[in-house]
């Protein structure tokens, strides 16, 4: 119920009224369950003993309105009458079964939304710490597990105990001793089953939960490292991963599915046989069974509604208790805290005339992990171009991973003129950067979309893509292509080489005509004429545009402001490009950069 409870605080509030409305048709289309059961007596009634009922003064409003003048004349408007009841009885349960559905769909899309924009809005220092395996099966199989196997459930159960409560009810009004034995006898088998078959489904539900975080896991690993594997032969081995993970979660699913459908059949047969033995009873009565047909009629099609609804409630019940852990996980995600700007519009450029400055700056990414950075104090003036150096571990690219607000420093802050980054401000920070990484992330779209990345296609500027391409070096090889900028690069961008995916990158940060550009070894797929032709284009542009080099050879720096040295044991020297040439015999170290 906790856990229910806490799903329920994640519906929007127009979901929540929608199930509100949805209990009230579910109240009505019960009223029409038991009126349809209900009207079986005197429907019967009116065709084995016509005479009878025309005598009953319940009978008589009726009988007055319509003028009837002898019984035969009662079997046709109440004939007409019960179909009626029947049609219009099956109608609301369509309007229902349309609602319930949807409803529940909608409530799921709602949830699988909700997790990728919680999601995206945590911090960097999340993203790194765990795998995307995890929450991109969270959002897509695992919402669609809680959609299927906890909201239409719940839904249906709730739906369903009303209709049982309807039908029971009924069925004590014209028989209170065989109703009460045959739904005691029915409740209590169905109860025994929950009792006996709750270990089964908690072990199942974990499994499902686990193993299908692996399959995509072993998925991802596969297909993202498909070159390696093509190379190293190691199909087999990503193969049989993945089998052992699916494998056991159909094992799981498919025992859930047993104790959900497998009870009906017991019981069907015990309810068949409760009916006979009613059956054979009333034709040891005085009179025969003639005179108990209508209510035996009545409690044939009261089981024949009843014996499904109540396998319903239970089906619904073992479904809920059968999707707990995926349930479990989902409302985890969903709890991932959201910043209070996620629905406010982008801010304002944060004021930046000035410098940088980053104060007794020190970081590490947990208390139980070891110190990157530790004590810097650097200042970047605005319109210098800095390059950062060091050997590989020495904390450049947290370096810059800072410097761009995607991490928060442990000690120390950094400042914009004057003015301290946090979580506040920092997406008016970030609104000045543009990045380009070493590895170029590309959508599978085409050149254009993915020089404007994440730009809807009618409101990109072609003019600027142009601009920016013949900046990054590769506007005349995208003219040579059949397609030119409607070209698509495939996954990741796997149809271009990779410094054609640089360039794109590059293009990229062009494109949005920041005024601090961050390069993390971003030429470092680029021949020398190439690399020295974009970084000509840099050094044209606007004297006020800050630049920050990771550079993977020596010479790309040669025109810096000055470069920075992180050294391994935390101590950094501010060099010019001449000194650093001078100072460090050892250049094979620095160029591992």
């Amino acid at each position: 119920m906790n856990m229910l409870s806490r799903l329920w605080q994640h519906l929007s509030k127009k979901r929540r009224r929608q199930f509100i409305y949805i209990q009230i048709l579910i109240v009505v289309a019960s009223f029409f369950e038991m009126a349809s059961l209900g009207a079986v007596i005197p429907f019967l009634s009116v065709l084995s003993e016509p005479d009878i009922v025309f005598q009953q003064d319940y009978m008589k409003p009726f009988i007055d309105f319509f003028q009837f003048k002898n019984p035969d004349e009662l079997s046709l408007p109440i004939t007409f009458l019960f179909i009626v009841l029947i049609l219009v009885s099956a109608i609301v349960r369509l309007i229902l079964l349309w609602a319930l559905v949807r409803l529940s769909q909608m409530a799921g899309s709602d949830l699988s939304i909700n997790i990728y924009k919680h999601t995206l809005y945590q911090d960097y220092s999340i993203h790194v710490s765990r795998n995307s395996s995890e929450v991109i099966n969270g959002i897509i199989t695992k919402t669609a597990t809680v959609t299927k196997g906890v909201i239409a459930p719940v839904l249906n159960f709730i739906s369903t105990v009303v209709t049982i409560i309807g039908i029971i009810g009924v069925l004590l009004f014209i028989d209170i001793y065989v109703t009460l034995i045959g739904f005691i006898g029915f409740g209590g088998s169905y109860l025994l089953v929950i009792y006996l078959t709750r270990r089964n489904l908690r072990e199942n539900s974990q499994n499902i939960a686990e193993k299908s975080d692996l399959m995509v896991k072993s998925l991802q690993e596969g297909l993202e490292g498909i070159r390696e594997v093509l190379i190293s032969n190691n199909q087999g081995f990503y193969t049989k991963l993945y089998q052992n993970s699916d494998l056991q979660m159909r094992k799981a699913t498919w025992r859930n599915e047993i104790i959900y459908s497998s009870p009906r059949f017991g019981m069907e047969a015990v309810g068949i046989g409760i009916v006979a033995l009613f059956a054979y009873s009333a034709t040891l009565q005085l009179g025969g069974i003639e005179q108990y047909l209508p209510v035996l009629g009545a409690f044939v099609l009261g089981a024949q509604k009843l014996l499904p609804a109540i396998q319903k409630a239970y089906a619904s019940y073992s479904r809920i208790r059968g999707g707990q852990y995926s349930l479990h996980d989902v409302i985890n995600l969903l709890d991932q805290p959201i910043p209070e700007f996620a629905n406010l519009p982008l801010p304002e450029p944060a004021k930046f005339d000035n410098a940088i400055e980053i104060k007794n700056l020190s970081f590490r990414y947990s208390q139980d992990t070891p110190y990157i950075l530790r004590n810097l104090n650097i200042e970047i003036s605005k319109g210098s171009v800095v390059g950062i150096v060091g050997t590989t571990g020495c904390g450049k690219s947290t370096f810059l991973d800072l410097f761009m607000g995607l991490l928060i420093p442990t000690q120390g802050e950094i400042l914009i003129d004057g003015q301290v980054m946090s979580h506040l401000n920092k997406r008016s920070w970030q609104r000045h950067i543009s990045n380009v990484p070493q590895h170029i992330y590309l959508t599978d779209g085409t050149i254009e979309e993915n020089i404007a990345f994440g730009i809807e296609r009618e409101q990109i500027d072609h003019s600027k893509i142009i601009k920016a391409a013949e900046w990054a070096q590769i506007s005349t090889l995208i003219s040579d292509l059949k397609y030119g900028y409607q070209t698509l690069v495939g996954e990741r961008g796997m149809r271009l080489s990779g410094g054609q995916r640089q360039r794109i990158g590059l293009a990229r940060a062009f494109y949005k005509q920041s005024d601090v550009l961050v390069l993390d070894e971003a030429t470092s797929a680029l021949d020398d004429q190439t690399e020295s032709a974009v970084m000509k284009s840099i050094e044209n542009m606007d004297d006020d545009i800050t630049v920050l080099i990771i550079a993977h050879r020596l010479t790309t720096l040669k025109n810096c402001d000055k470069i920075i040295k992180f050294e391994k044991d935390f101590s950094y020297k501010t060099l010019t490009y001449d000194e650093l040439m001078t100072q460090n015999s050892n250049t094979e170290e620095i160029y591992a950069s």
